[in-house]
């Protein structure tokens, strides 16, 4: 199955009025497709080449303001504009939309042509670069959680987002009898997915009502980011299609489990596992106890990436299978990090931090950062823990938006890997969320003060 669709399928597809639209796309800071529809003609006429957005996009919220204090772009400097240059080799049919196709794009520098540093695809880029240096290929995987509604978007915007039902009324997580009932769904997600050539594996309920997970095969760092995104678009369109709302909001209501988003990961070299070694008693090869000493050590670092949002910490709860320690197991899953396939050439690490609002670009390269210190200074990995990891009260995740921004802040580890502009940029995006939050009086103040204060 190949993932992509070639230039000349394209233009020969247009030619016969088969495809009549491409979506010409990139991912913002929030993990978003942003970007264009082309008529299909125009595209392959000479658009391929390259289009223009304005640069507010990777300087912007969730509510795509335009808050100040970014030092790539102001009112003051005029917002002027970005090159959207696309990247062929992710062309793929659209299904789930009549005679579409989509390409992901370079956001390039209008004066140099050069990537623009923060751009989420070129900071996983070059982390690749620098495994690829070291002779290594990055292997991940993604799995995406999230809830289907009754509802549909607009009917719960237009109820102001209260009284949220689930499309399941009791917790499914495996259960064949409910997801039955969702195959309206999930079927289409899959089959669609797949027809757009991402290797999708399977679907099955998640740990809570309405709750499901989709899970797409490992590929190398860059197409997973790609895919996780592409999916995750995917599920938001095609259950509006079917009269639902599909949120990956990691933590909708305080009583019920929240949604993650597991990262897999090993390093591969020469199209062997370089993780793997037989001879040692959980199958880990000292690259890989390097590797993971590194995510343990700088996880506080770039945990900004893996929760960007205020809401991203309600999910941080003992007892409902997230983390809340920076701890390292065997096929544990009460540990931040998990040791899967231990004895076997499929030996890896899973990464269980990040919730559903991750943006993948961002978390995978945070990852493989850290990793890459590890193996440079040669960190030694500690014993992993076991039993139940909930019960302590060291190495823990940080707690809530603002430590992880100070954390990120001053990380030297990620200003020597990503560049000071990128920290910096990111920095200002925790600022914008917290300053935006703290502005707010929330519902639940009004109920619990109004007349008790």
């Amino acid at each position: 199955m190949s993932p992509t669709l070639s230039f000349d399928d394209l233009k020969s597809q247009t030619a016969a009025g088969e495809v009549d639209t491409v979506l010409v796309c990139f991912v913002d800071m929030q993990g978003r497709l942003m970007g264009k529809r082309f008529h299909a003609g125009h595209f392959v006429a000479g658009a391929w080449e390259e289009t223009h957005c304005c640069n507010y996009l990777l300087a912007t919220d969730l509510e795509m303001g335009t808050p100040d204090g970014y030092a790539s772009t102001s009112w003051e400097r005029g917002y002027g504009d970005y090159v959207m240059k696309p990247d062929l080799d992710t062309l793929r049919p659209v299904p789930w939309l009549e005679g579409t196709v989509m390409v992901l794009c370079d956001v390039l520098d209008h004066h140099t042509h050069e990537d623009v540093p923060h751009s989420p695809r070129a900071i996983l880029k070059r982390q690749v670069a620098r495994l690829t240096e070291m002779g290594f290929d990055a292997m991940c995987a993604t799995e995406l959680e999230f809830f289907l509604f009754e509802k549909s978007f607009d009917e719960i915007r237009k109820e102001g987002f209260r009284n949220l039902a689930p499309i399941s009324g009791y917790n499914e997580d495996y259960h064949i009898l409910q997801t039955t009932k969702e195959e309206h769904v999930m079927r289409p997600i899959r089959n669609h997915l797949w027809n757009a050539g991402l290797p999708i594996e399977n679907s099955k309920g998640e740990a809570e009502c309405g709750q499901e997970e989709l899970n797409i095969k490992y590929a190398p760092a860059m197409e997973t980011a790609a895919f996780h995104t592409i999916a995750k678009h995917a599920v938001k369109e095609i259950a509006w299609q079917q009269g639902h709302a599909a949120s990956f909001l990691p933590k909708w209501h305080h009583e019920k489990v929240g949604s993650s988003s597991h990262v897999h990961m090993s390093l591969w070299k020469d199209g062997q596992p370089a993780f793997a070694d037989p001879d040692d008693k959980l199958g880990m090869s000292a690259l890989m106890k390097n590797y993971m000493a590194g995510l343990l050590k700088y996880a506080p670092d770039y945990t900004y990436f893996m929760a960007p949002y205020i809401n991203s910490y309600k999910r941080f709860m003992k007892g409902t299978f997230a983390p809340t320690r920076i701890i390292w197991s065997v096929d544990n899953r009460t540990a931040g990090f998990r040791l899967c396939g231990e004895g076997t050439k499929a030996v890896r690490v899973e990464c269980r931090i990040p919730g559903s609002d991750m943006n993948p670009y961002l978390a995978i390269a945070g990852m493989l950062a850290a990793g890459i210190a590890g193996i440079e200074e040669g960190l030694k990995l500690q014993e992993p823990t076991v039993g139940d990891v909930y019960q302590g009260d060291t190495g823990m995740i940080p707690g809530n938006l603002q430590a992880a921004h100070d954390a990120l802040h001053g990380s030297a580890m990620l200003r020597a890997a990503m560049g000071d502009e990128v920290v910096d940029h990111y920095t200002r995006a925790a600022e914008v969320e917290i300053e935006e939050f703290e502005r707010v009086v929330t519902d639940w103040e009004i109920a619990r003060g109004f007349e008790r204060a």
